[in-house]
């Protein structure tokens, strides 16, 4: 099947709508769609929330009669099984539409290319992965989620240029600018958690909400804390209860805190350890096991040490501020095991620089294949 020209400008801009769902459509996918009728678009819709419609539908009811002949695009295969909402090659079909063209096929593999193959059986021209790579890297964590069972894993730090998080006695704030604090707040609305160690969380009493302008929905905040250190009075315990915070503790740590904390609206997690550190591959799988699709990794260097010696990292954001500690003391980015060549550090691939203010944000992923 010839490709027609057009194809990447009207996908691109089903990826443009797509976008518009951040945050708001987890644990399913981001999905956008436009009706294409004589090259001009008559209609566009994306998933805008769980339970809502979807993408196709509410681009083909902007179209309406236009749609009859026309053309579809969708950056995802649309569904073909009953969920909270009908399936969407239904809508299709009896839209008239003469040709789908779809960005990335479904990953779920029990459903993976039924709805492609349903419409094709009722006559309708189906085009497969225009665009795959951009549709996939917009849909890293809802693929990885439905082909592992697992989130997708961001770490972020702040640092000085010469690599330190904070200044020998603990004190971060603020190492970044407000427009790089802006951003770290758009990356925990678009997570469906966000993750720190008990010394950030007893240094910085943080609050680990995303507060910006716009109506967002708040991320599950998970601590690290192995004996339960977490103080009731904390911010994340006395705001509990109106956004939820997940303790991740050892079997040994005290049954009496656990109470108090639970009294407070916390939810403690006992999970096995391994020489006191909690075991994050069994903490990722319960985040998984409860529809968390995304965690972003907001620190301290152990932690982010822990993620990366495990290989249980997928991408990354690093801060780095125009200044320099010069301090052989103060806390590193990261803190993990010495390695003793260059051949042992990490690969990284899709390396992107941009200046936030006068801070520099790099950006990439710690795998090469894209989910």
């Amino acid at each position: 099947m010839s490709r027609e020209p057009n194809n990447d400008i009207f996908m691109r801009e089903a990826i443009r709508l797509a976008g518009k769902g951040r945050g708001w459509t987890s644990p399913n996918p981001m999905v956008g769609a436009v009706v294409v009728q004589q090259g001009v678009i008559v209609g566009r819709g994306y998933h805008e929330r769980v339970g809502g419609l979807h993408a196709e539908a509410n681009a083909l009811r902007e179209a309406g009669a236009g749609a009859a002949g026309g053309v579809l695009y969708v950056t995802l295969e649309p569904c073909h099984h009953h969920g909270r909402t009908p399936p969407c090659t239904q809508a299709v079909v009896t839209s008239g539409v003469s040709r789908v063209v779809i960005g990335m096929a479904d990953p779920n593999p029990h459903v993976q290319g039924g709805g492609a193959d349903y419409l094709r059986s009722r006559g309708i021209i189906v085009e497969m992965g225009i665009l795959e790579r951009d549709c996939r890297l917009l849909n890293q964590a809802f693929i990885k989620h439905s082909t592992t069972g697992l989130p997708l894993v961001t770490l972020k730090a702040a640092s000085t240029l010469d690599g330190r998080i904070a200044a020998r006695s603990g004190d971060s704030r603020w190492i970044s600018n407000e427009r790089s604090r802006r951003f770290v707040h758009r990356l925990r609305a678009g997570s469906d958690a966000v993750l720190i160690g008990i010394q950030t969380a007893l240094a910085d009493d943080p609050q680990l909400t995303a507060r910006l302008r716009r109506p967002c929905r708040q991320p599950v905040r998970i601590v690290l804390d192995s004996m339960l250190r977490l103080s009731p009075t904390s911010q994340l315990a006395l705001t509990a209860r109106k956004v939820p915070v997940w303790v991740a503790c050892s079997q040994a740590a005290p049954r009496q805190k656990e109470k108090i904390l639970g009294e407070a609206g916390v939810e403690v997690l006992r999970l096995p350890t391994d020489e006191g550190r909690i075991d994050l591959s069994l903490l990722l799988k319960e985040c998984g096991r409860r529809h968390l699709t995304s965690l972003l990794v907001e620190g301290g260097g152990g932690v982010l040490g822990d993620f990366l010696e495990e290989r249980l990292a997928d991408a990354f954001y690093l801060f780095y501020a125009p200044k320099i500690l010069g301090d052989p003391d103060a806390v590193p980015m990261v803190r993990g095991r010495p390695r003793n060549s260059i051949a042992e550090a990490l690969p990284v691939y899709d390396l992107k620089a941009r200046s936030v203010g006068n801070d520099i944000m790099i950006s990439g992923r710690l795998r090469e294949a894209v989910y």
